[in-house]
C-alpha cells in the first residue's frame, strides 16, 4: 500500500489523513482519474481543471442539504487536484433486489428526485443550465469526444441523425422551456444508494448545479428502462414498467422533453 501511495505523490496535508489505511484502488472510470476508496472517505485524484474547483465549492454548498459526500480535504497542484471527501453508503438502487421489486424501488427513486427539487437554489454556486450543457456539448463535437458507438441504436445512422454536429444543431434550434431546479446531473441508478427504505446517498454529482427538472426525470427513466431490459448484467426484469416512475412522482410525463434531454446526454 505505501510503495502504491508513494507512486501518487500526494499532498501531505492529504498523506497524513490516509497514510497506513487500507484501501481499494479504482482506475477503471471513463476520466482514468485513480480513486482510491478507503472504509470510512475516498480519494480522488484529477487532472487540474477549474469545473472541478466548481464542483468541489457545491458539495460545500450542499453540506446538510443532501445526504452526499462531505469534503475533508481538498488541495492543488499545478497538475493535479486531489479531493479528499467522506463515503457514502448503501445499496446500488440498480441493485437486483431493487429491479425485481419494482413497486419498493419507484417511490425511492420519486423520493430521490424531490428531495433534489425541494433544495432552495437562490444561492447555489453552480449553474447547470442548457447555456452551460450545449457549451459542454459543443466541445465535445468539436473535439472529437462523442462515442457514437455507446449511444442508443435510433441516434446515429438510417432513421436518426447522420452524426454529433447534426444532433447538436437540432438540440440548439429545439431548446425546451426550462424548469430550474437542484439537478443531480447523471440520475442514474448506480449514483442514487439506498438504506433502510430509503435514499442513503447521491454520488458522482460532477455535473450537479442548478439545472432543468426533465434532465434528471430522462437520464431516471431511460437508466431504470436500460436496466430493467437487461442491458447492463443481461438479465431482464418482465415487471419493472418505466413509465411507472411517472404515477410515483404523480406526474404527467413530457415526452418531448424526456426525449431531448437523452438526446443531450448522447453528447457526452
Amino acid at each position: 500500500m505505501k510503495s502504491e501511495l508513494g507512486k501518487l505523490h500526494l499532498p501531505k496535508s492529504i498523506l497524513a489523513r490516509i497514510e497506513g489505511k487500507p484501501f481499494e484502488m479504482d482506475d477503471a472510470g471513463r476520466s482514468g482519474a485513480p480513486v482510491l476508496i478507503f472504509d470510512d472517505s475516498v480519494l480522488k485524484i484529477v487532472r487540474f481543471n477549474e469545473k472541478n474547483e466548481e464542483v468541489v465549492n457545491l458539495m460545500r454548498w450542499l453540506k446538510g442539504k443532501l445526504p452526499a459526500p462531505e469534503v475533508i480535504l481538498y488541495e492543488k497542484d499545478a497538475e493535479r487536484q486531489y479531493l479528499l471527501m467522506s463515503k457514502v453508503t448503501g445499496t446500488m438502487s440498480c441493485d437486483s433486489y431493487y429491479l425485481e421489486h419494482p413497486d419498493v424501488l419507484l417511490p425511492i427513486l420519486a423520493e430521490g428526485l424531490q428531495m433534489l427539487w425541494r433544495i432552495d437554489i437562490s444561492d447555489c454556486p453552480r449553474i447547470r443550465d442548457l447555456d452551460a450543457d450545449l457549451r459542454d456539448a459543443r466541445y465535445n463535437v468539436e473535439h472529437g469526444l462523442v462515442d457514437v458507438e455507446d449511444a442508443e441504436p435510433t441516434t446515429f445512422g438510417e432513421g436518426g441523425f447522420k452524426d454529433p454536429a447534426e444532433l447538436l444543431s437540432w438540440l440548439e434550434n429545439h431548446r425546451p422551456s426550462y424548469e430550474p431546479v437542484f439537478s443531480h446531473g447523471d440520475f442514474c441508478l448506480p449514483n442514487i444508494l439506498i438504506r433502510d427504505g430509503k435514499v442513503s446517498g447521491y454520488i458522482d454529482m460532477a455535473t450537479a448545479g442548478v439545472g432543468d427538472k426533465w434532465r434528471d426525470i430522462a437520464l431516471c427513466y431511460r437508466s431504470f428502462k436500460h436496466n430493467a431490459e437487461g442491458r447492463y448484467g443481461g438479465k431482464v426484469y418482465p415487471n419493472c414498467d418505466p413509465d411507472q416512475l411517472f404515477e410515483a412522482l404523480g406526474i404527467e410525463p413530457d415526452w418531448d422533453k424526456i426525449r431531448y434531454y437523452i438526446l443531450l446526454d448522447e453528447l457526452f
